[in-house]
């Protein structure tokens, strides 16, 4: 590869991921105006659990201002993840060939599919469970005030996580149809995988028995998919 050619490769990747940057901003500057009527929004799994007199609340001076911004730059990331997606597939693309171009189209668009799928599910139904939970072990006397900076570190740390766990079957296809591995050595890896998913769950849900087993059972159901749906090389 030549000086040119590896300089042309720069600049193009330099390019893309401007466009990356650029939407990023472009969401974020959007939805500033309306951060406040984002967060209540992302606020319902919880105010909706929560006992009558209980609310939300915020501990430090600058939090009423700076959650629901950082909610945005949240938002923001999530939804250009798409786009990310969509401009690393067009960098690679040409260098590959026609049958990995026709293998690696519809792998781009399952990954796309498969982390909102769990971003999805972590919101709507993984979130309410454990609220649910949380707030029914309170005591009667514990009255259940829930810091909205606490709040969103807990949803987005959960939501991240699953999104990126859902990505076991992507990662276990091309594991096997690239041949780096073998559908038999995963089946036999079983048990040490399993432990490497409940690992996983404690070190990227809040610290809590029921966040990591709601995420380690899925990532062991998408591992099993992904045997399923892989070919051997």
């Amino acid at each position: 590869m030549t000086d040119d050619s590896i300089s042309n490769h720069l600049l193009e990747l330099r390019s893309r991921l401007l466009k990356v940057i650029a939407l990023f901003a472009a969401l974020t500057v959007i939805g500033i105006p309306f951060a406040a009527d984002i967060y209540e929004v992302i606020a319902l799994p919880l105010n909706q659990l929560l006992p009558v007199g209980s609310t939300m609340i915020a501990t430090e001076v600058s939090s009423p201002f700076m959650a629901p911004l950082k909610l945005v730059l949240y938002l923001a990331l999530l939804l250009t993840m798409p786009w990310l997606f969509y401009q690393t597939w067009t960098y690679v693309s040409p260098g590959l060939r026609k049958n990995e171009e026709k293998f690696a189209g519809p792998l781009m668009l399952s990954t796309i599919i498969l982390f909102f799928s769990g971003v999805c599910f972590a919101f709507y139904v993984v979130c309410p469970i454990i609220f649910k939970f949380f707030i029914g072990m309170a005591p009667d006397s514990i009255l259940v005030l829930t810091d909205i900076n606490q709040y969103l570190n807990f949803i987005f740390k959960l939501v991240f996580a699953f999104g990126i766990a859902f990505e076991i079957p992507v990662a276990t296809i091309l594991l096997v149809n690239s041949g780096i591995t073998t559908k038999a050595y995963l089946v036999k890896a079983r048990p040490y995988l399993i432990i490497l998913f409940l690992v996983i769950g404690m070190l990227l849900t809040p610290p809590d028995v029921f966040s990591q087993l709601f995420l380690a059972l899925p990532m062991w159901l998408l591992f099993e998919i992904g045997i399923l749906i892989s070919r051997d090389k």
